[in-house]
């Protein structure tokens, strides 16, 4: 999907956070931050593909429809509304990490991510230490960014996220940048796919 220059730079930029929790570990804060450095290249190189490909839908129906059918697909999730412009197209919405996804699949996200993340820090800290390393999404919230423009009739939709610490973690580790590659791309594919039902609901879409 080719993304215009702006929205490039805002996909850039508003990156959900991935925390290191290395707790008890005794982990040199020089191979600590080692570790963090190689995971957050990692996992930026498959965030940025996961947004090109999936960050941008285009939906067959007016601008209000497409920005009515996204606000309850939102709220649906838990994501409370913290600003909104419908004449601009654009939403901020917040909820406690990991939402939108659910415990279950912020579970999977853990099964399918966890053993990349651990072999990228296992070049800075070692293989023995990698086991106490997890996800932390406690002590943050999710700030999802909505724009809805109109092009060429339809309605061209763009979600960017961040994350916005509100406690430390347990562990005391740094916050970084980029979400697990799999629970960017879980967010992605159901938000649309939730957005479609709602447009489905309203008959906007067959």
């Amino acid at each position: 999907m080719r993304l215009n220059p702006n929205l490039r730079r805002l996909l850039v930029a508003a990156v959900m956070l991935v925390t290191l929790g290395i707790a008890g570990c005794g982990v040199d804060p020089g191979a600590a931050g080692c570790a963090i450095r190689e995971i957050n290249q990692a996992f930026q190189i498959e965030y940025e593909k996961v947004l090109a490909e999936l960050g941008v839908r285009r939906f067959k129906v007016r601008r209000a429809d497409a920005f009515v059918a996204l606000h309850a697909t939102l709220a649906r999730f838990g994501m409370r509304i913290v600003d909104q412009d419908p004449d601009l197209g654009t939403m901020v919405v917040d909820a406690p990490a990991p939402r939108p996804l659910d415990a279950d699949e912020w579970r999977k996200v853990g099964e399918s991510d966890l053993p990349l993340l651990r072999e990228l820090a296992a070049r800075c800290v070692g293989p023995l230490r990698t086991q106490m390393i997890r996800f932390e999404p406690e002590g943050l919230e999710v700030v999802i960014h909505v724009t809805v423009v109109e092009v060429a009739g339809e309605s061209e939709v763009a979600l960017t996220a961040r994350m916005s610490e509100i406690a430390p973690p347990a562990s005391g580790m740094p916050r970084r940048e980029y979400l697990p590659p799999s629970a960017t791309r879980m967010a992605l594919v159901k938000i649309w796919a939730q957005m479609e039902a709602e447009l489905r609901a309203a008959r906007r879409i067959p």
